[in-house]
């Protein structure tokens, strides 16, 4: 078995069914690696924060993030708002 598997979550943000942003996809190994595919050959922006991608990991799917997780998420959510506005 690998020890260093790539770990991959995927989020999904929407005010309008969920006061949080929630998981929509998980996976460890060639499942990371193929939910990192296509949300890159979709134009969903990929973020490598193995701190945070842990937490998440531990998370149902449709799960809302925990409250501790919201200025993390945040954060990357506001670095990928402020990369989108500059392209």
């Amino acid at each position: 078995m690998e020890s260093t598997s790539k770990i991959a979550v995927a989020l999904k943000y929407d005010p309008s069914i969920a006061s949080a942003p929630f998981v929509v996809a998980k996976g460890k190994g060639k499942i990371a690696e193929r939910i990192i595919e296509i949300a890159e050959k979709n134009g969903v922006p990929v973020v490598s924060s193995p701190e945070i991608v842990s937490d998440l990991y531990r998370l149902e799917i449709l799960e809302e993030i925990p409250e501790k997780l919201y200025l993390a998420v945040a954060e990357i959510l506001a670095f990928l708002s402020e990369m989108e506005e500059e392209s």
